[in-house]
């Protein structure tokens, strides 16, 4: 059954007709598991389907058919999903070995399948929850970019982008499993000896216009109230710069003042 024939269905029930609500759901069922199941823990398929089917006939007098009913019911699935995700984040998950017992007995035909479903599952768990849903909804269960981008109510790019992106998670998470190693970074080569870098890089030629740094500058310490002035080296006296020591000229004999003449007195001669 095509979803014209779906929509008019529901259009069918929601009038009231006879059998209609019975038949609708038996047709839905199958979509909302296989959905359900791509999204969420393969142990908690059946109740989210159950709880997913209430829902949907509760709201089913305000379905208008503005869109297909199975756009209609998966959106409704996925915000099923997301409240479960939701309500379980607060509380430590169990499962019983009685669950798990069931799964079996159910996969026990087809335990090839069952394998690559799981491996599956265990793939697209690895996705972010929008990537997710846009994978699923596009590449496993055949809607158009414009229906997922319906169901999930965001505008058709941001579905792509989201394709996109989950099919390159995927396939990094493909080549992780199939070989570890291909994850793990190359480890870089170790550096040369500084010896073997100095042997080729060669000799290595003086900076154009290469100066000698400055000694740097020192600051006289001023104390407070003195003035600042710069400490003074006497010179090295065997120094050519040296200043010459001046000689003062000895001073010039003084004249005796002019004065009397002096008096010879004769002398005599004894007789």
């Amino acid at each position: 059954m095509d979803d014209a024939e779906l929509t008019r269905l529901a259009l069918d029930a929601v009038d009231g007709g006879d059998g209609a609500v019975e038949q609708l759901v038996r047709r839905l069922r199958p979509d909302v598991a296989r959905f359900i199941g791509s999204m969420s823990d393969p142990m908690l398929v059946e109740e989210l389907t159950q709880e997913t089917l209430i829902r949907a006939l509760r709201g089913l007098p305000r379905f208008a058919a503005r869109s297909s009913v199975r756009s209609w019911i998966l959106s409704i699935a996925r915000h099923t999903v997301v409240d479960r995700y939701r309500a379980a984040s607060s509380r430590p998950a169990t499962v019983s070995v009685e669950d798990w017992d069931a799964a079996q007995s159910r996969t026990e035909s087809g335990q090839g399948r069952f394998e690559e479903e799981i491996a599956l599952l265990n793939l697209l768990s690895h996705l972010a929850e929008p990537r997710r849903t846009a994978f699923v909804l596009t590449q496993i269960e055949g809607f158009s970019y414009a229906e997922a981008a319906e169901i999930t109510r965001v505008p058709v790019g941001t579905v792509r982008s989201r394709v996109a992106r989950a099919r390159e998670d995927l396939i990094t998470a493909l080549r992780l499993a199939e070989s570890p190693e291909a994850a793990e970074p190359a480890a870089p080569p170790a550096a040369p000896p500084a010896a073997a870098k100095a042997a080729e890089a060669g000799p290595t030629a003086p900076a154009p216009h290469s100066r000698e740094p400055r000694p740097p500058r020192t600051r006289p310490v001023r104390q407070r109230g003195t003035a600042c002035r710069p400490a003074r080296t006497p010179p090295d006296p065997g120094s050519p710069s040296a200043p010459t020591a001046r000689v003062a000229p000895s001073p010039l004999p003084v004249p005796a003042p002019p004065g009397p003449a002096p008096t010879l007195i004769p002398t005599q001669e004894p007789t």
